[in-house]
């Protein structure tokens, strides 16, 4: 499913479903970007078993300008949670408004998937980002994953 949204952008973006082994790479791509080569995040640690067509994982690519800028996946965390993982934003997208059309476009599939609530790991320098967007930190104390303060935060949906 494709949608365009000018909701936050003075472009349009397209959103779009990860459906075929392209799109996933380039999902992938975007990751290696953000996580591997900026964030020093290990390859073993940022690739995982979700990352296949066939897995349990709904992966979203947003595309501005002709270039593949975000991405991010939706997972089942319980029977009526999402959880969002692996959300990224290529550094020359990032404060154009690209966060915020990524995150409404993963509601939108954990809501077509029927769950309830939106569960993330935040960095913690992203948590005023998600806050804006409705999210509410449940987390006592900042946690380590892969070596990044991150804290757990959650949404209804």
């Amino acid at each position: 499913m494709k949608i365009l949204y000018k909701e936050v952008l003075e472009m349009a973006a397209e959103i779009i479903n990860v459906t075929t082994e392209e799109q996933l790479e380039q999902a992938l791509d975007i990751r290696k970007d953000v996580f591997v080569l900026e964030q020093k995040v290990p390859l073993d640690l940022e690739i995982d078993d979700y990352d296949h067509l066939d897995a349990e994982a709904h992966h979203v690519l947003i595309k501005l300008e002709g270039h593949y800028a975000a991405t991010g996946r939706v997972i089942y965390y319980n029977k009526d949670s999402a959880k969002m993982q692996r959300i990224a934003v290529r550094k020359p997208f990032r404060s154009k408004g690209i966060g915020r059309v990524l995150m409404l476009a993963l509601e939108a599939q954990a809501r077509e998937l029927k769950l309830e609530y939106s569960v993330l790991d935040a960095q913690v320098q992203a948590e005023e980002f998600y806050r804006r967007l409705g999210y509410e930190t449940v987390s006592d104390e900042p946690f380590d994953d892969a070596g990044i303060p991150h804290v757990r935060m959650t949404k209804k949906l």
